[in-house]
Order: C-alpha cells, then sequence, then structure tokens
C-alpha cells in the first residue's frame, strides 16, 4: 500500500490538474478534492487556493480559447448564455464557476469574442470566492 502514498506537493499539483480539467467540458469537480486536501493539509491553504483557482480559470480560458475560433455559424446563435453575455459583458464570467451554466458562459464569450483579460479576470475571480468558501468550510 505503499504506492498509495501521496506527498503533500504532489497533492498540490492533482489540486490544479483536477481544477483544470474540471473546467473544461470534461464531467468532474475539484471541490471535494480540495475539502479533503485541506483536511489533511491545512497549512497549505494559500497555495491550494492559488493553485485551485490558476487551474479551474485556466481550463475555463481553454473552453474560451476553443470557442473563440469557431466560424460565427447561423446556427449557434442560439448558444445558451448568448444574451446574458451581450447584456453583461465580460463581468457575467464571474459565473463562471457554476455547472453548466459556466461552461455555457466560457463557450459563449469566447464565440462572441469578447476581449480576453477581462473574462479571465472575471472568471477568476469568481472561481477565487468558490474556493476560498470551500477551503473556509474545510478548516471549521
Amino acid at each position: 500500500m505503499e504506492w498509495l502514498h501521496v506527498t503533500a506537493e504532489q497533492g498540490l499539483w492533482g489540486i490544479f490538474l483536477a481544477s483544470f480539467l474540471a473546467a473544461t467540458v470534461l464531467p468532474g469537480g475539484s471541490e471535494l478534492l480540495l475539502f479533503g486536501y485541506l483536511g489533511l493539509h491545512p497549512e497549505q491553504f494559500w497555495p491550494v487556493l492559488g493553485l485551485a483557482t490558476l487551474g479551474n480559470s485556466l481550463g475555463g480560458m481553454c473552453t474560451y480559447a476553443s470557442s473563440r475560433f469557431l466560424p460565427r455559424w447561423q446556427r449557434l446563435e442560439s448558444l445558451p448564455q448568448k444574451e446574458r453575455l451581450e447584456r453583461w459583458g465580460s463581468s457575467a464570467l464571474i459565473f463562471a464557476w457554476l455547472p453548466l451554466i459556466g461552461d455555457a458562459l466560457c463557450l459563449a464569450a469566447g464565440w462572441l469574442r469578447l476581449h480576453w483579460l477581462p473574462c479571465l479576470l472575471y472568471m477568476a475571480l469568481g472561481k477565487a470566492l468558490r474556493y476560498a468558501l470551500v477551503g473556509q468550510g474545510a478548516m471549521l
């Protein structure tokens, strides 16, 4: 069973990878992993929060980038969350952490060719707040 031993550093990279993959269109969540990791390593709160936010934000930006290069086909005019993004702009991406809706927001933001920097900043802010709440729950 020694092969199951994971160092704290390996766990941090696992958090980053799980957070990245959870933000793409692949199914999965990273909150439970973050919660469990902080239960074992509460002293790693800030590194975990930073890596989870970074990984999840980069994953969301991958969805954004891949949809940015989609042609402007007429049938994509009914893209989920398109109307919200046209109304609220990049600031709507503060909700990119929400299951299913968040992926659609990132996809629509790229397809609408919203500027990437405000999209990334709002996305990271929302994701950081969500991970901070999960992390605080784990610390209780």
